[in-house]
């Protein structure tokens, strides 16, 4: 995947949106976490490459993307995933398969339920109609709040001592690596590489309640993978069962040794993955 300065393409209110795209093939698009952004998928992205045109993006406010004017009303999953399908039409690319991780996976479930003909199939990263109090509690500890490390060194330790128990095996060198795609290289610094008033964003979602997401899965009708990291305190063996007991064609799999989420360069996660794609994303 490329490693270089992302490309961009202006939105309908102007905002520059940053994207990626490698390869040739049926088309994937890569849709990110909610405080995360395109590195999350160099690994399964370059493993696509060979058989896909992969697509990743960073959504307004993440990574590349210009930041919002209003953060309350554009970071919104609704104003993400119209992104995402205007730079399909940038990208001429009529129908795609979807990865969406966490919050994207949310948005490719909008995506899937509300224009079927853009979306070949769907896979979801750790992430289901029911978003598990103890997991967003975790997420709100953090989000819009520098991390102040000092080097990337300090926040590989920071970050295996705070999420290292959900994660068991993984080494430094693999935390150090998720510290780089996580944070802003600020000359050695890590910094936070999304915009802080996400947090507003989110704070004023939560208060208005959380909405019913079921509704929104049943109207989905296209192939659904569901991946669930074995320790994940986000998507809840139960609410999995109901997926599946909704939508039996729905293949479910459980990454061992991760949490919320996996990284999907787990092999388990790739011939999952790897499978479903030649299946399904035509």
């Amino acid at each position: 995947m490329s490693g270089g300065t992302p490309l961009r393409f202006a939105s309908a209110d102007g905002r520059r949106i940053a994207y990626d795209v490698a390869g040739a093939g049926p088309a994937v698009l890569c849709l990110p976490g909610l405080t995360r952004n395109m590195r999350d998928f160099e690994a399964v992205g370059a493993h696509l490459t060979p058989r896909h045109r992969v697509v990743r993006m960073d959504y307004r406010g993440r990574g590349g993307s210009d930041w919002a004017a209003d953060p309350m009303a554009e970071y919104t999953p609704m104003v993400e995933g119209g992104d995402a399908a205007l730079l399909m039409a940038h990208l001429g690319i009529a129908r795609a398969a979807i990865l969406g991780t966490s919050r994207g996976g949310l948005i490719g479930m909008g995506l899937a339920a509300k224009a079927p003909g853009m979306v070949s199939c769907l896979v979801l990263n750790d992430v289901g109609p029911v978003v598990e109090p103890a997991g967003l509690a975790a997420i709100m500890g953090y989000l819009g709040r520098e991390p102040g490390f000092p080097d990337f060194e300090t926040a590989a330790a920071g970050l295996e001592a705070s999420f290292g128990p959900r994660f068991p095996g993984l080494g430094r060198a693999a935390w150090l690596a998720q510290a780089r795609r996580i944070f802003r290289d600020e000359g050695g610094r890590p910094a936070l590489d999304y915009d802080p008033r996400l947090r507003d964003a989110v704070e004023a979602a939560l208060a208005a309640g959380p909405a019913d997401l079921w509704p929104l899965f049943d109207a989905i009708e296209v192939p659904i993978l569901a991946l669930r990291g074995e320790h994940s305190d986000l998507l809840s063996p139960a609410t999995l069962a109901e997926m599946q007991a909704r939508k039996p064609g729905l293949v479910a799999v459980t990454v061992p040794d991760r949490g919320h989420v996996p990284f999907l360069d787990e092999p388990v996660a790739v011939a999952a993955i790897d499978a479903f794609l030649a299946e399904h994303a035509a």
